[in-house]
């Protein structure tokens, strides 16, 4: 007996019940959070958010959803607390995860759905877009990608393209992690004739966000170094890192377990497709595994291969990683000895990523109390004569707030965050007071 043919009673059931029990145990572990770095730009600015605010880019992402949730929460929620942020995020979490599994299983069978299913529910490699609310722009982007696929995996009628069009423009109004998800939709009806003439579905698509790019996109907002043409040449490497760093991450890994990652999955995937030709929706998931990391080398690749490793982008890959693994593990015998030891590998794996995320949630609440001093400092030094019009209360936690005056305007319209907060990092506190007062300043 195969993999693939196994059935497993009340699957679905099974895959929301480990989406929401995930959800709900790094909710309540993230209930202390505060807001942190990006998510300052979005708050500083949002009191003055007009209609044309949400054609702006952000880091050179089209970010229209993401400020039209964070405007809806600020008017209603404030920032009083971080939790109905970070429900949003888990909820885009756990739904990808529940459309990744149906993906899968009409693909793998059920068995194979479930392991990825819970491989991707507590991905730590991942951590950033777990950890971040300011991520629902990736988390979004990747939840309706999938929903898309999805719907182009639907026997072609006028209603599922209509839905697929319209997830793919909720995609890229997320972030630009929608474009991955467009090439695959290229690469898929491209190679299958029959479907061809669908690309035309996508046309308005395409013109709507070429018309965004030059009329607001090709600007940026971007506090990174800028980028250049030699980034060309610096590509293949920071893609190639990429995605060994992403296949490592599946099962918890990372650093220079990337390298032999991609060997090993790369070997995997060609195995595979010599034994069983590709169909056309597995060369899309090829084409936007790469594309990712391609795309994002162009404008990112000047801060070092590296970072191509990061949590926020390991996410996406190991999404693609998953689809294309899938079907390799498919044809894979469940009998005998086989069954406990696929059992023992997906364990393994999944208890690698989670003390992972663990390390990275204990060090991002150990941040947050340094944020939180920060944030009081800022409060403690509101009325103070000395204190600097301009200047950065933590260049390293909160860069994005260096005017004073924009931060207490935020907190006057939405709330003070760390209200009620006791001071768990004097040094830190007194530091910040330090930074935010002139030297040599006498009170009058």
């Amino acid at each position: 007996m195969k993999i693939s043919s196994v059935r497993v009673p009340r699957v679905r059931l099974i895959v929301v019940a480990l989406a929401t029990v995930t959800a709900g145990v790094l909710l309540y572990v993230t209930r202390g959070y505060l807001f942190y770095y990006d998510e300052w730009d979005f708050i500083q600015s949002a009191p003055d958010w007009g209609w044309i605010s949400f054609l702006q880019p952000h880091n050179e992402h089209p970010v229209m959803l993401p400020r039209l949730i964070y405007a809806a929460l600020l008017s209603t929620i404030g920032m009083h607390s971080y939790v109905p942020y970070m429900f949003v995020l888990l909820a885009l979490h756990a739904t990808s995860a529940f459309l990744l599994f149906e993906l899968v299983r009409r693909r793998a069978g059920e068995v194979i759905a479930l392991a990825c299913a819970a491989m991707f529910l507590v991905l730590g490699a991942g951590w950033e877009n777990l950890l971040w609310a300011f991520q629902i722009a990736f988390v979004g982007a990747v939840a309706c990608g999938l929903g898309m696929l999805l719907a182009l995996e639907n026997p072609s009628s006028p209603r599922n393209l209509l839905a697929a069009v319209a997830l793919l423009t909720a995609s890229l109004m997320f972030s630009g992690i929608g474009v991955s998800f467009g090439v695959a939709a290229a690469v898929m009806l491209a190679l299958t004739p029959a479907r061809r003439r669908e690309l035309m579905w996508f046309a308005p698509v395409v013109i709507a966000l070429g018309a965004w790019y030059l009329a607001f996109g090709h600007n940026g907002t971007a506090s990174i170094p800028a980028h250049s043409a030699a980034n060309i040449l610096l590509v293949p490497l920071y893609a190639a890192w990429g995605l060994g760093q992403s296949a490592a991450g599946l099962i918890g890994l990372g650093g220079p377990w990337g390298p032999p990652a991609l060997l090993a999955a790369g070997a995997v995937v060609a195995v595979t497709w010599w034994r069983r030709r590709p169909d056309p929706l597995a060369l899309g998931v090829l084409a936007a595994l790469v594309s990712l990391y391609v795309v994002t080398g162009m404008t990112r690749a000047q801060l070092g291969y590296q970072q191509s490793g990061a949590g926020r982008y390991i996410y996406e890959g190991a999404v693609f990683w998953l689809i294309l693994l899938a079907d390799a593990a498919r044809n894979l015998p469940w009998r005998g000895t086989w069954r406990p030891a696929l059992v023992a590998c997906l364990f393994l794996a999944c208890f690698n990523s989670c003390v992972l995320l663990f390390v990275w949630t204990a060090a991002k609440t150990a941040l947050m109390q340094r944020e939180t001093a920060d944030l009081q400092a800022l409060v403690a030094e509101r009325s103070d004569p000395c204190l600097k019009p301009a200047g950065w209360v933590d260049v390293v936690v909160m860069p994005q707030i260096d005017v004073p005056a924009l931060y207490y305007r935020a907190i006057d319209r939405y709330g003070d965050p760390a209200a009620g907060r006791p001071i768990t990092d004097r040094g830190d506190f007194d530091i910040a007071r330090g930074n935010l007062t002139r030297s040599n300043c006498t009170p009058t």
